[in-house]
C-alpha cells in the first residue's frame, strides 16, 4: 500500500512549485476562470511555470492561500488579454487537484515555513507546503504555528545539519535573483549576482549588475532592445542575455568582441527604435578608462566643455529612443582638491532638456578606494565628505513631439490626525 508521505514524495520529483498572488478585487476571477496572472515585473517566475506544475494562491487582502492546483498550460504572455483590465498580462490556465482547500493566517505560516511569494519553491519548501494540504492532522499546523519546527512532515521530523543549512544559503545566494527595489535608495553589497559573472567586477568603474536588472524588469518586456552607448566591461549586455531582452552595446574602446566599437556621441541606429537605454557615463577625469584620444572621461568636469560633450550623447539618445520609453543614466560628484562639483546636477539639467523625470535614485558606493580607515580618519581630520552615493536618473521620452511641459493636476492628499496624548 502506498502511504500519502510516498504519493506526496512522488508528486514533488515530477513538478516544480509556484505561488501566484492575488486580492480581494482579483481573487473571483482567478477562481472562476481558472486563471492566475501577474504582471510583467513578475514575468520571469510566470514563464518558468509550466503545464503540470503545482501551483497554489494566495489572497495576500484577506490572508487565505488556496490550493492545490495544476497548471493546464505553460505560462505565458496575454492567454486572455481582457482579464484584469490588462493589469496582469502574464497568466497561465489551472485547473484543482480535487476540492480546494484553504489555509487562514497564510503569511505568518509561509514565514515560517521560510517560503516566499512569487518564486518557485524548492523540494523542501514543496513538501512543508503540500503537507499543509495533504496531511489531515492538526499537529503539524500546530507546530509550525507555534515555531517549533518548519521541517515537520506530517509525523515525520526532518533534522538538518548546521553545516548543510550553511551550504543551502550558499546555493541559494549563488543563484537568487536581485531584489526588486521599492524605494529611491539602492545599496548592493556585490557589484554582481547569480551564477555567471555579469561584466568585469575588476574594470574602473564598473556598474552593478543589480542596477540594470531593475531597470529592465520595471521597464522592459522580454524580447525588447536595450542599448548601452557607454557599455565598459559590458555589464549591461550580459544581463540582457540572461533576461531575454536584446541588447546592443558600444564603446569607444571595447573591451570584448560582443561590445561594437563606436563613439556615443554618434549612435548609427535609427530614430526611435531603442525601448530603453542605460547609460553609465564617466562623471570626470578621475578614472583612466582607456587610452582613446577621444574618450569623454579624458575631459574634467569643472570645464564646460565636458557637459557639452555629455548633451551630444544626450541627444542622441533622444533620437533613437522610443517615445514614451526609459532611459537610466547613472553619474556621481566630484569632490578634489578641496573643490567640489555637482557633476550629477549638472547632467541633470542637460537631460531635462530632452526628458522628462520618472524619479531619482541613490546607488550607495561600494567597492572604492576611499572606503578605508585611512580616508574616512582623513575625512574627518581635514573636514570633507566621501563621496558615499552616485544618482541613477531615470527619464522618459515624452509621448508627443512637443517639448517637455508641467501638466496642470489635482491631487487628493489622504490627512490624518495625530493623537494627542493628554498631560494628566
Amino acid at each position: 500500500m502506498v502511504t500519502k508521505s510516498a504519493e506526496r514524495q512522488k508528486m514533488i520529483e515530477r513538478t516544480k512549485a509556484h505561488i501566484f498572488v492575488c486580492t480581494n478585487k482579483t481573487e473571483h476571477e482567478c477562481l472562476q476562470r481558472m486563471l492566475f496572472g501577474a504582471s510583467k515585473l513578475y514575468a520571469d517566475d510566470v514563464l518558468t511555470t509550466k503545464s503540470g506544475d503545482l501551483l497554489f494562491l494566495l489572497n495576500v487582502n484577506s490572508n487565505v492561500l488556496y490550493g492545490i492546483f495544476r497548471a493546464k498550460s505553460n505560462g505565458r504572455l496575454n492567454i486572455v488579454p481582457e482579464v484584469w483590465r490588462g493589469k496582469y498580462p502574464y497568466q497561465v490556465e489551472v485547473e484543482p487537484l480535487g476540492n480546494i482547500q484553504t489555509i487562514n493566517d497564510a503569511k505568518d505560516i509561509l514565514r515560517k515555513l521560510g517560503i516566499e511569494w512569487h518564486k518557485p519553491l524548492n523540494d523542501s519548501m514543496t513538501e512543508r507546503l503540500l503537507a499543509l494540504f495533504t496531511s489531515r492532522e492538526s499537529e503539524y499546523l500546530k507546530q509550525v504555528m507555534e515555531n517549533k519546527t518548519w521541517g515537520l512532515l506530517t509525523s515525520e521530523k526532518v533534522s538538518t545539519k548546521r553545516s548543510d543549512v550553511v551550504k543551502s544559503r550558499a546555493i541559494s545566494e549563488l543563484e537568487e535573483k536581485p531584489p526588486l527595489e521599492a524605494t529611491t535608495l539602492w545599496d548592493y553589497p556585490r557589484q554582481s549576482y547569480g551564477k555567471t559573472p555579469k561584466g568585469d567586477n575588476k574594470y574602473p568603474g564598473v556598474t552593478p549588475a543589480f542596477v540594470i536588472w531593475n531597470l529592465i524588469q520595471r521597464y522592459t518586456d522580454i524580447g525588447d532592445l536595450v542599448l548601452d552607448p557607454m557599455a565598459g566591461s559590458g555589464t549591461t549586455l550580459d544581463v540582457c542575455k540572461e533576461e531575454g531582452r536584446r541588447c546592443i552595446c558600444y564603446d569607444i574602446a571595447p573591451t570584448r568582441p560582443d561590445i561594437i566599437q563606436n563613439d556615443s556621441r554618434k549612435i548609427p541606429l535609427e530614430d526611435d527604435s531603442v525601448d530603453m537605454i542605460f547609460v553609465d557615463s564617466p562623471y570626470g577625469d578621475n578614472i583612466r578608462y582607456n587610452d582613446h584620444p577621444d574618450c569623454i572621461g579624458k575631459i574634467s568636469s569643472e570645464t564646460e566643455t565636458f557637459y557639452e560633450e555629455l548633451e551630444k550623447v544626450i541627444k542622441e539618445c533622444h533620437r533613437v529612443l522610443k517615445p514614451g520609453k526609459v532611459i537610466g543614466w547613472l553619474i556621481g560628484d566630484q569632490w578634489v582638491k578641496k573643490k567640489f562639483t555637482p557633476v550629477g546636477f549638472n547632467v541633470y539639467q542637460r537631460l531635462n532638456k530632452y526628458f522628462e523625470t520618472v524619479d531619482v535614485v541613490c546607488v550607495v558606493r561600494r567597492g572604492q578606494a576611499s572606503h578605508t580607515a585611512l580616508w574616512y580618519n582623513r575625512a574627518r581630520r581635514f573636514n570633507f565628505f566621501l563621496r558615499g552615493f552616485k544618482y541613477l536618473f531615470i527619464m522618459r521620452k515624452p509621448s508627443g513631439k512637443q517639448s517637455v511641459k508641467l501638466e496642470k493636476r489635482t491631487v487628493k492628499w489622504a490627512y490624518y490626525n495625530r493623537n494627542r496624548v493628554s498631560s494628566s
